[in-house]
């Protein structure tokens, strides 16, 4: 479904009773909402209304060139929100939907009920305007991720996953490869440039901090650094799985994400 709006239009998908209460997901930066097509059936079969967006330029979103702001991408969340009529929600980001979740918490607080955060960061990495411009630099000189992809693939997921599936490793890479040059250029931008952690003690709802062991950028230090921010904070690890534990051990994280989900819902 899309969203047109003054300046841009978002894709999204809504599945679900209307009844249920809402999980809402955002994927990393060169993705989009199918990402988390693992996490879809076990959520709705246990009564989960699932609400899943794309950054703007990525899958079917689109609109003016960046650069944008973390600040803009959770407003996003909440213009979908909105327009569909929900007004509380449970937030799953990944990566830079993690950064999103955080700016939405801390601006929209009466709108999240928790938050899950996995593999992502509290504040630009200190290097971030080297890293970010080089790859700027590099894409918009040959005007396609394609040049990327398997970098990006090899941060992701690890060679067993691509060996063990190898369909769902090709159609992620696919995706990758064909996000927008200027989505990925605008969103690097808004990675290169925001802090939020001396913001987060003011967090009061539960916040799960999630990480794959073997990522090598938003390292299980970093995660569990961040998880300490929150006055209800927690962390938990996927043994072995990289950037994209979401894909890469699909099955225990929908158990984390279930129980997570489940004793949120039944403490409030």
């Amino acid at each position: 479904m899309l969203l047109p709006l003054s300046d841009r239009t978002l894709c999204y998908d809504l599945v679900g009773s209307e009844t249920g209460e809402v999980v809402v997901f955002s994927h990393s930066l060169a993705a989009d909402l199918g990402l988390w097509a693992e996490q879809v059936p076990p959520l709705l079969a246990a009564g989960f209304r699932v609400l899943r967006i794309d950054l703007r330029g990525h899958g079917g979103s689109r609109g003016a060139p960046g650069p944008f702001t973390i600040d803009e991408l959770a407003d996003d969340i909440i213009a979908v929100a909105d327009a569909v009529g929900i007004e509380r929600l449970h937030f799953v980001g990944l990566s830079i939907g993690g950064a999103i979740g955080q700016s939405l918490t801390l601006r929209h607080p009466q709108r999240v009920v928790s938050l899950m955060l996995c593999d992502t960061q509290s504040e630009s990495f200190p290097d971030a305007a080297n890293h970010w411009g080089k790859r700027i630099e590099k894409l918009e000189q040959t005007g396609t991720l394609e040049t990327i992809a398997d970098e990006t693939m090899g941060r992701w997921l690890t060679e067993r996953f691509r060996s063990d599936h190898p369909l769902r490793w090709n159609q992620i890479r696919a995706t990758v490869a064909g996000c927008t040059v200027s989505g990925y250029v605008g969103c690097a931008q808004a990675l290169a440039n925001f802090n939020y952690t001396g913001q987060l003690h003011a967090v009061a709802i539960p916040v799960l901090v999630a990480c794959g062991s073997e990522d090598p950028r938003a390292t299980p230090e970093e995660s569990r650094r961040i998880a300490a921010l929150f006055q209800n904070g927690r962390y938990e690890e996927f043994t072995g799985a990289r950037h994209v534990p979401n894909v890469e051990q699909a099955d225990a994280f929908n158990r984390v994400l279930g129980a997570w989900l489940s004793e949120v819902c039944e403490t409030r």
